[in-house]
């Protein structure tokens, strides 16, 4: 047992890469063994991370369960990983969604072991994010998960439609959708990998524990470059990086086509965990590492989280496409965690700042909930009408009712009913930044009460409205493998709602020794 808990971390961050070599080695033509092996499989880091979750030990400052091992001597580059209380529950939310993720995708037929094998793959990049406190290691987990998830929606995404290009040439949807996202993403981390270079070179080490406070201590020249403008510049290098994973506008337009061309399981983990490394990237770096910088432009990021906010929410109330509509609630949801880091930024060291971050890790797993839920849901519907257009449907509850339930439950949550998960991270946020950005907070209620028009939007045309005949006899209700799915989710959504304590208590312990 001690030597599981010494080496919790690497057990739970590399475990998906023996799955991945025991699915590789599986026959190809046992598609049912393959499904459930990596079902199997993939719950065994759940359980190593409920057992990290059990063993730490929330009232500890810093981080626990370190590991660190020399990677690369002549650079003082380390294997160095470690948790606190943010990190632990987004490896939490990451080990939770991936099994529900592949239990969704009992229904691919095509190259079964390959898909399984690049959401194992996918996984492994998500953890490392969330683990590793050294610079150049998070640098390589970071562009490493851009991979799998490129070939999730290149391969294996919505085969219907396609998108003309330059010279008039015409590709398939997907295609167009894979390549915008891994461009969009690749292109922001160019400067994202300069300016851990620079840092890396000037601080002698990329380890993020003594990297902190010899970079924010810094006060020579850089190259005969006045060293504020060297850390402006670096700053903004981090800022634009981790804008377009969030996705903050206007480097947003990457995530509608690829929600919208991702299957359905591939939606749920871009959304669940994906966006939330750029988030994570926002606390883990850019805070520590430029407090002066942060607090500056932290005005100019509020701005950009408030349009964010308001143009998610109406532009997927625009939306007749019902992935689509999911897709840009994202936008509008993840605007509420810059504004939170916003505030932050700005009043650090003060109880603002305290409740803004509390809010922000919060809403980052919740929306990981009901983001998940809902493009599932989008998914279970497609699955049996092959549409995703709204004004094909209506009418659909007293066919479905058990669905159109559940459906009402994971949409209340995702519009911030009280009770519910949602109203209790957004609640907070908006506690937090009120006192710092009262303008722009209060502007952010414009996003707020279109986010319940688009919800109602959607649950109006599925559900109520005259019935669409043509479904009568051929719409099948929710399954139990589905249902398996989306209870969990269900579950978790209404007891943060109900009783937050449990996991405000160790977001609250990290938050307030982290500044």
């Amino acid at each position: 047992m001690d030597f599981i808990l010494n080496h919790l971390l690497t057990l739970i961050l590399f475990f998906p890469v023996l799955a991945a070599l025991i699915l590789f080695i599986l026959p190809s033509e046992l598609k049912i063994l393959q499904r459930w092996t990596a079902f199997v499989l993939s719950i065994i880091p759940l359980i190593l991370s409920l057992v990290l979750w059990f063993n730490f030990k929330s009232g500890e400052p810093g981080f626990q369960f370190q590991e660190i091992y020399t990677w690369y001597s002549p650079i003082n580059a380390s294997y160095h990983v470690g948790v606190d209380g943010i990190s632990l529950i987004l490896v939490l939310l990451t080990t939770l969604l991936t099994p529900l993720a592949i239990l969704t995708s009992f229904t691919i037929t095509d190259r079964i072991k390959a898909y399984m094998i690049l959401f194992f793959l996918l996984e492994l990049g998500m953890l490392g994010v969330f683990m590793t406190l050294d610079l150049l290691l998070f640098f390589v987990f970071w562009e490493f998960g851009l991979v799998p998830m490129y070939f999730l929606i290149n391969q294996w995404g919505s085969e219907k439609g396609e998108r003309e290009i330059w010279g008039g040439r015409r590709i398939k949807s997907r295609t167009y959708a894979s390549y915008k996202f891994i461009l969009f993403t690749m292109t922001g981390s160019l400067g994202l990998l300069l300016a851990i270079q620079l840092i890396g070179v000037t601080a002698g080490t990329f380890d993020l524990v003594l990297l902190t406070e010899r970079w924010v201590s810094l006060d020579t020249s850089l190259f005969n470059i006045p060293v504020h403008t060297v850390k402006t510049i670096a700053f903004w290098a981090f800022v634009i990086a981790f804008a377009v994973k969030v996705p903050v506008w206007p480097f947003h337009t990457w995530l509608p086509d690829a929600h919208t061309e991702a299957p359905t399981a591939g939606s749920m983990i871009l959304a669940g965990v994906l966006l939330k490394l750029g988030a994570y990237g926002f606390l883990r770096l850019v805070l520590p590492l430029y407090p002066q910088e942060s607090k500056y432009f932290a005005g100019a990021l509020a701005f950009l989280a408030v349009v964010s906010i308001i143009h998610g929410a109406l532009a997927a109330y625009g939306q007749t496409d019902f992935k689509r509509l999911v897709a840009y609630s994202s936008v509008n949801h993840m605007g509420f965690v810059v504004l939170g880091i916003a505030a932050a930024a700005f009043a650090v060291g003060t109880q603002n700042a305290t409740i803004a971050l509390e809010g922000v890790v919060l809403q980052m797993f919740n929306h990981g909930l009901s983001a998940a839920g809902m493009f599932f849901l989008v998914g279970v519907i497609y699955d049996r009408t092959h549409t995703r257009d709204l004004s094909e449907f209506g009418g659909f509850f007293p066919l479905i009712p058990v669905y159109g339930g559940i459906l009402i439950f994971t949409s209340m949550a995702s519009l911030g009913l009280p009770g519910l998960n949602g109203f209790i991270s957004e609640f907070l946020v908006v506690r937090g930044a009120w006192p710092v950005f009262t303008i722009y907070t209060a502007l952010a209620m414009i996003g707020l009460f279109f986010t319940g028009a688009y919800i109602l939007k959607g649950i109006k045309m599925t559900l109520h409205g005259p019935l669409n005949t043509r479904w009568v006899g051929r719409l099948t209700e929710i399954n139990g493998r589905e249902l398996l799915v989306i209870i969990p989710l269900m579950i978790l959504m209404l007891w943060i709602g109900v009783w937050p304590a449990w996991i405000l208590g160790v977001i609250n312990k990290a938050v307030m020794t982290l500044y």
